[in-house]
């Protein structure tokens, strides 16, 4: 099979298919798996901090032989609903109390929140080559700074008017995340409408109207999918759930398990843990939190709000109270070591040419 395209030769790797960046889960020891076998991993750093950001490149550095990229949040911070704020954190710490989870109450006068127009120096500065990012565009004086400097960019979509900004915008590589995709929605233009179309619709409207390379993202974790998505048109793939479950990945045991035991309408698309829509597997905290009816605060408010009940969770290995974001192919996660996961794709596909 000939896997060399446009998206290769961009990316300077052998195969065309990406590691999703997925925070929470994504660790150096991933990405650089990925990389080194011959994959782009993606190191998520969405929200972090400068001196966090650089850690983690560097942390990746020592471990990648290959290119790897490094994925940005480039949403803009709303104004805040105290209101709102203050009354789903009375609620988050009633529940917490009446299930025996500690809760640390956010004081909203001490939020802060790091924005990508911070993190950009420190990606310039480590001479990264790949760039993606999600949640928005990226300002065009930041696009110029990166595109001076040769670096790739990669941007995500979720409709074809977001695919064609990005076009627009010159961005090299555009992500077309169809609606089956785990974790977050990277839509952007129409912030608090859901778009629901599936990839198997979008991909091919996306790749005829646009002149860039299109990956596609959204229930990819075989060699089935992957040969699908480029006979629609994509020139690769980038593939989330399918690390989650990795000997390399963060998440916690009850969470890897909770993956392989998924049934097929447990993944859900709810806005409950962060403010934003993302899929997931259905557990307490969103359940409760749906059920109470209360105006659920944007994203990254929310975020602040359940972060400290997801952390404790994690703690206590319970898959009830923290965020179980995973896509619709979520039980075809297996547990292996990322370059075998890796290299497993590969050979699937290849078996089919």
């Amino acid at each position: 099979m000939e896997w060399q395209n446009e998206i290769t030769r961009l990316l300077k790797i052998t195969y065309p298919v990406v590691q999703a960046p997925m925070l929470g889960t994504t660790t150096p020891e991933m990405v650089a798996a990925v990389s080194n076998q011959g994959g782009l991993g993606s190191l998520p750093v969405g929200g972090l901090a400068p001196a966090q950001t650089a850690e983690l490149i560097r942390q990746t550095k020592a471990l990648a032989e290959q290119p790897f990229g490094v994925n940005l949040f480039a949403h803009a911070i709303p104004d805040l609903d105290l209101p709102q704020f203050a009354a789903m954190q009375n609620f988050l710490a009633k529940l917490c109390a009446d299930n025996q989870i500690p809760y640390q109450e956010v004081n909203v006068q001490a939020l802060r929140f790091n924005t990508y127009h911070e993190q950009v120096q420190v990606l310039l500065d480590e001479n990264i080559p790949v760039v993606s990012f999600t949640f928005g565009v990226l300002d065009d004086a930041i696009i110029k700074a990166f595109k001076d400097k040769g670096v790739v960019l990669i941007g995500t979509a979720t409709t074809l008017p977001e695919a064609l900004l990005l076009e627009e915008k010159g961005i090299d590589i555009i992500t077309v995340q169809g609606m089956e995709a785990g974790g977050h929605r990277g839509t952007f233009l129409e912030y608090n409408t859901l778009p629901l179309i599936g990839l198997l619709s979008l991909v091919p409207r996306v790749a005829q109207a646009v002149r860039q390379p299109v990956l596609a993202a959204g229930g990819i974790y075989n060699g089935k999918t992957i040969k699908a998505a480029l006979v629609l048109g994509a020139k690769g793939v980038q593939v989330g759930t399918a690390f989650i479950s990795s000997h390399e990945s963060k998440a916690m045991s009850a969470y890897k398990k909770a993956l392989q035991t998924a049934t097929d309408t447990q993944s859900i698309l709810t806005k409950s843990l962060s403010g934003r829509w993302a899929r997931g597997l259905r557990n307490k905290l969103i359940t409760e939190i749906e059920k109470a009816g209360i105006n659920i605060p944007s994203f990254p408010f929310q975020t602040s709000l359940t972060a400290g009940i997801r952390a404790e969770a994690q703690k206590q290995n319970n898959k009830e109270f923290t965020a179980l974001w995973a896509g619709q192919s979520a039980a075809a996660a297996e547990a292996k070591p990322a370059a075998e996961i890796f290299t497993q794709l590969i050979k699937q596909t290849e078996e089919l040419s």
